[in-house]
């Protein structure tokens, strides 16, 4: 094997690896965590609920990882289906004077990061909706951004 045929292969091994080794290390959240996690959402103080949903999002794309990563595709769309649900409440919440809008930013750009990583894991319909929650995010992360500037 040629040397660049070996520089490309260990360069597409490390893209493979790289999202399967930062799903271990994260605690993948049970879904009795998520659920509690969204009903406290839901519960809290307008002003809290920016954050929190940001919390929610940031967990179901740990779950979305570890069932990409599981080949369980069904599940996988499922979640990236409650992601796009739960994003859309995040945005909502950005028009109350959100408490925590700096932590919501930094947390909110790592679930974008995970996401696009996912996307050197999945092909087909699972890699547009992929693109497309991750466009959807990175799209409320530039209004988060707008409003911790501005505050």
């Amino acid at each position: 094997m040629s040397l660049a045929l070996r520089s490309i292969a260990a360069l597409g091994l490390f893209f493979l690896v790289l999202p399967a080794r930062a799903a271990a290390n994260e605690s993948i959240p049970t879904p009795e965590a998520l659920a509690q996690l969204e009903l406290r959402a839901a519960q809290a103080k307008p002003r809290d609920q920016c954050f929190l949903y940001t919390e929610l999002v940031h967990g179901l794309t740990q779950q979305a990882a570890a069932q990409i990563a599981a080949d369980d595709t069904d599940h996988a769309a499922a979640t990236l289906r409650q992601i796009d649900q739960d994003a859309q409440l995040i945005q909502r919440s950005l028009a109350r004077n959100s408490n925590r809008l700096k932590d919501a930013e930094k947390l909110l750009h790592d679930t974008t990061f995970r996401l696009g990583q996912l996307l050197h894991l999945v092909s087909g319909d699972d890699r547009a909706t992929v693109q497309d929650t991750r466009r959807q995010l990175n799209q409320i992360n530039d209004e988060l951004l707008n409003q911790v500037f501005n505050h």
